[in-house]
């Protein structure tokens, strides 16, 4: 070796590597301060950017924005003024007589409906399904009872056990002429995806869209941890479906986790919100796939025509229950979600039982929790004594602490993977849907929750919730204390990264 090549090996090139990462770093670490996002996604970016030399750049350039691809964005404003034309009819269609609700419901309704522009309706009827086999069989029951469409949505879809005869039941439907559609996450469902499975469905003429497709050179134009987590099923544009169950079966599903069968709730649907619903799967639909919006020139008419192709009614009162479905997620409202969450923890008075696999929240809910709890209110945060994400584990114990010092009760379900996201507000309404108390259901999933303004209801998912804590222990504090040192450790590292996970 020269003494030039010596002379470069030794101090140029060093040199030029520390002053390209010094600029990454510095350049990377402007642009997260000026996007001006929550303080602790912004400091977890931050510590990943300069505490690890070029990866952390790259990790942040694949996840750290919020980037929707050119073709999905392009999809969303073509479709826009016909969905906010939608969206304005709906105004008037089942009024909620709000004298009969809690005090809290009405400016709750109010903000959801400015977020997100879908009312509250009146005139429901909804049925809790507790249990996953009663879940699919009241599936199967309407799937075989199906006249004209059949539309399932779902993050993860995996094949076995009832799942199976869901797959046959949609194919009889379709051998008798129902129009049956399926829409599943590119992710969660990657391997139901490539399966002979999905392939004998589309032989048997249902239609199965990828959402958000992911993949090495998708990487490089859409961040690909953008998911949609919804769960839907609706059918004949009149019974709906949503809640937590994916579509697998419990006895099938990661059994090799060692964390129990996961245990899911969801609720059957009839009434006038089944027409919020069916357009959130369609509007899903059209963003999904090459189909165009109806285009006659006159918006009124493109709806009309566009409700007769994909079965979306208006439809009659068929119980008590005024309910609001808010779709969130990145390509809506980004902060929706996680204003209304904290509005509803803001507003109890006396109760407040929440239920959620993945705790990780950050500082405004944490502070919204305890401050519930300081000024009297019992506060019962209900999560899997075992978890299936071990970041998720430590992150959420490193909070139990402060909050039980605050008054909040954590309780650990001993059961299986409690993934039901649920929460009530003083026996008077209540939350119902996708919606994980994580970081990644606030900012980055596509979910559906059901915003029920219903002391019936309420009360009925209330004893859910009690089920629930009968098979769940009290958090031991002294136990708590005592963990060793490393544990304590490896809890507030993973707090640091809390707010991307």
């Amino acid at each position: 070796m020269t003494e030039e090549e010596v002379h470069w090996f030794f101090v140029v090139l060093p040199a030029i590597i520390f002053l390209a990462d010094l600029t990454i770093r510095i350049g990377l670490s402007f642009r997260v301060i000026m996007r001006k996002r929550p303080y602790g996604i912004s400091f977890a970016w931050l510590i990943i950017i300069l505490l690890i030399p070029f990866a952390g750049a790259v990790v942040y350039l694949l996840f750290g924005e919020n980037r929707i691809s050119d073709r999905r964005i392009a999809k969303m404003r073509e479709s826009q003024d016909h969905y906010q034309y939608w969206l304005n009819s709906l105004g008037n269609r089942s009024p909620v007589d709000w004298q009969n609700k809690a005090d809290i419901c009405l400016p709750l309704h109010r903000q959801a409906e400015r977020l997100i522009g879908i009312p509250a309706m009146a005139g429901n009827r909804l049925e809790l399904i507790e249990t996953p086999d009663e879940i699919i069989d009241a599936i199967l029951k309407d799937i075989r009872q199906a006249q004209s469409t059949c539309h399932l949505q779902f993050y993860i879809w995996q094949h076995g056990g009832k799942v199976s005869e869901v797959e046959d039941t949609l194919i009889e439907a379709a051998g008798r002429g129902v129009i049956c559609r399926i829409i599943v996450d590119s992710i969660g469902s990657r391997e139901f995806l490539k399966s002979a499975h999905s392939a004998r469905l589309r032989q048997a003429g249902i239609r199965i869209e990828e959402s958000l497709p992911a993949g090495l050179l998708k990487m490089l134009f859409s961040r690909i941890d953008i998911r949609n987590h919804r769960k839907i099923v609706v059918i004949d544009g009149a019974i709906a479906y949503t809640g937590s169950q994916n579509m697998v079966d419990p006895r099938y599903f990661k059994q090799d986790e060692g964390v129990g069968q996961w245990i899911d709730v969801m609720v059957r649907i009839t009434g006038p919100v089944v027409e919020s619903i069916a357009g959130t799967f369609v509007n899903d639909w059209y963003l999904e796939t090459d189909n165009r919006q109806a285009a006659t020139g006159n918006i009124g008419e493109d709806i009309r025509l566009l409700r007769q192709r994909t079965d979306v009614h208006i439809l009659e009162k068929a119980g008590e229950t005024a309910v609001q479905l808010v779709p969130s997620g990145p390509g809506l409202v980004p902060e929706a979600i996680h204003s209304l969450l904290l509005t509803t923890i803001y507003s109890a008075r006396n109760e407040l039982v929440l239920t959620t696999p993945y705790f990780v929240p950050d500082e405004p809910l944490l502070t919204a929790l305890k401050s519930a709890a300081q000024r009297g209110v019992k506060v019962t945060v209900i999560v899997p004594e075992r978890n299936d994400s071990r970041l998720v584990h430590y992150a959420s114990k490193a909070h139990y602490k402060e909050l039980s010092n605050s008054g909040v009760i954590i309780r650990l379900f001993g059961g299986g993977l409690l993934h039901a996201k649920t929460i009530t507000v003083d026996g008077e309404f209540s939350l119902f849907g996708s919606v994980n108390l994580d970081m990644r259901s606030f900012w980055l999933n596509f979910e559906a929750t059901l915003f029920i303004y219903d002391r019936v209801f309420t009360e009925q998912l209330r004893a859910v919730q009690a089920g629930y804590e009968t098979k769940s222990s009290n958090l031991n504090l002294e136990e708590l204390a005592k963990r060793p040192v490393i544990k304590r450790f490896k809890e507030n590292v993973a707090l640091l990264i809390g707010p991307l996970l």
